[in-house]
């Protein structure tokens, strides 16, 4: 059940520290059902909101005003510290949150996020009213392309051949390229766990090894046989890892 007060929707379930995750370009707020079903029984509040990716003024559609969003969203909530967790673009608006405001963050997940490596964005979507096209394209997220399932893929294409939604989401991801976070990772120190499928082809395996190299309070896990959005194609271990570097950082 989700929730709509003033300008947020989210879905919320249990008690504890918030765990407030940050879905993709893509991505719906279904794609972790897992963990949402998983980490309230660990102590956790588990928090989606929906991100305002079509619906702000084309100005404020940019990775910045998105971390902008989510600090108010957090301030809006009540909560004093959270644990952000995001996948693909949500990872990198995660990031630039850390950076901007790591006053407010307890720790941070990203899994096949960007934020150094782009070439997944732009050209995936240019292609309207090919069908096939962008059911090959969805496949490619996965490892197993039946995870990408005929729901995924009319949603999808739904998106691309919405003209004010494909306008924005080539908006989105002009902006991706161009907040670039190299430079600000090694000043980072928000406890990061990064969780990769090694088969990501959107954010290859080196993009992962790149943001545990720059980020100075990082740890690198890895799930076989795995594409672009592990919490979705491998949930049991997705969770079991968190689960695990949680209690580790005492987090």
């Amino acid at each position: 059940m989700l929730k709509k007060e003033k300008k947020y929707t989210y879905f919320e379930s249990g008690e504890g520290t918030p765990i407030i995750v940050l879905h993709g370009l893509m991505g719906g707020l279904s794609n972790f059902d897992a963990v949402a079903n998983f980490f309230p029984t660990k102590g956790y509040k588990v928090v989606i909101p929906e991100l305002p990716l079509y619906t702000q003024n084309i100005l404020k559609t940019n990775v910045k005003a998105f971390s902008k969003f989510v600090k108010e969203f957090i301030l809006y909530k009540g909560f004093e510290k959270v644990i952000l967790l995001g996948n693909s673009l949500g990872g990198h608006i995660a990031l630039y949150h850390a950076k901007m405001y790591p006053e407010l963050m307890k720790g941070l997940i990203i899994t096949g996020s960007s934020g150094l490596y782009e070439s997944g964005m732009g050209e995936s979507y240019p292609k309207r009213g090919d069908y096939e096209y962008i059911k090959k394209k969805s496949e490619d997220v996965f490892y197993d392309p039946k995870v990408a399932t005929k729901e995924i893929v009319d949603e999808v294409f739904a998106t691309v051949n919405d003209r004010i939604k494909l306008l924005k989401t080539l908006t989105i991801a002009k902006s991706a390229i161009r907040h670039n976070m190299a430079n600000d990772l090694p000043n980072m120190n928000t406890p990061t766990c990064i969780i990769w499928g090694k088969n990501d082809k959107v954010t290859p395996p080196e993009v992962a090894e790149e943001f545990d190299k720059l980020l100075p309070n990082s740890e690198l896990f890895w799930i076989d046989k795995c594409g672009h959005a592990a919490m979705m194609e491998q949930p049991e271990e997705f969770n079991r890892i968190l689960d695990h570097w949680l209690t580790k950082n005492n987090i």
